[in-house]
């Protein structure tokens, strides 16, 4: 009998952060759209719990996490572009419990769709851009510590490049880092990963593809035992934050190299949303939505 697909997701991952172009509501329209199309029939849908401070120790300094308790800006804290405010500091918090939820389940079930998370720019010992606490690190951390995996692999295609997570594993050679982004964006400077693929301006799905295509193949060579996916949808044409130019049918393609690619060689894959600035947010969530679509068909084969 084949495992029931999971879906992670919580009511808490929406907060005020006012005016801003990071859609947080994007979280509840895409379990929405889920619901909608009848996605989540047969899946077990998870709410994650808080997350402990032992928890977020794992990738995290306790001078930092002690700042972000406190809502104290200090210099740790300045370089988010977000408020510094409870609910979305829990919001943030919440996600890393939800990956590292959503990576168990998908060692079990061989696949888990997290409808949050990827947050990719937060360092050991500070915030940047729109993450305070990077949940892949977290993940990934969880389940070494717990003896459930040795090799993970981290597979980055947003639009921006996952500096946060390659500094995290910098000296981690069982973690390996995989970055397809666009050069000329942030940020800047860029930090070395295990594989940094910089884009040039306007790339479109082709040239997208045949890129990821060998990235990957450095992945597979390293045997990971689980993959994270960050499955950001901000390479899409029309996002206010990228220079890209792939479209939706070129996503899904992506989509399908990177899921496909781990059920064809027997690896658990847990994807998160990551970033996604459409002008349109129904495009986001239809990006989204696509690509926890596929995650949840590894599962019904």
């Amino acid at each position: 009998m084949r495992a029931r697909p999971a879906v992670v997701w919580s009511a808490g991952y929406q907060c005020d952060i006012g005016m801003h172009v990071f859609p947080v509501e994007k979280y509840r329209l895409v379990l929405e759209a889920l619901e909608a199309e009848g996605d989540l029939l047969g899946a077990d849908l998870l709410e994650p719990p808080p997350a402990t401070r032992a928890l977020l120790e794992l990738a995290h300094d306790r001078d930092y996490l002690d700042d972000l308790e406190a809502l104290c800006w200090t210099p740790r804290t300045m370089y988010s572009e977000l408020p510094l405010e409870a609910d979305v500091v829990r919001a943030f918090t919440l996600a890393a419990s939800g990956t590292t939820l959503a990576a168990r389940e998908a060692l079990v079930r061989g696949a888990a769709a997290h409808v949050g998370g990827g947050l990719h720019h937060a360092y050991a010992g500070h915030a940047e851009g729109f993450c305070y606490i990077n949940d892949l690190a977290v993940a990934v951390r969880a389940l070494r510590r717990e003896g459930l995996v040795e090799r993970a692999a981290v597979v980055d295609l947003d639009v921006h490049q996952g500096n946060g997570t390659a500094h995290i594993f910098r000296d981690e050679p069982e973690v390996f880092t995989l970055s397809l982004h666009q050069e000329r964006n942030y940020p800047v400077p860029k930090e070395r990963g295990d594989l940094d693929v910089g884009l040039p301006d306007g790339t479109g799905d082709a040239d997208y593809l045949r890129a990821l295509e060998p990235a990957l193949e450095r992945v597979w060579e390293h045997r990971p035992q689980v993959v994270l996916y960050q499955a950001g949808a901000d390479p899409y044409r029309d996002d206010q934050l990228g220079g890209l130019a792939l479209t939706l049918e070129g996503l899904e393609a992506r989509d399908a190299l990177v899921l496909e690619g781990c059920a064809a060689r027997g690896i658990p894959v847990v994807t998160t949303l990551g970033g996604g600035y459409a002008h349109r947010v129904e495009d986001t969530v239809r990006i989204h939505a696509a690509t926890c679509r596929r995650t949840l068909a590894l599962r019904a084969r």
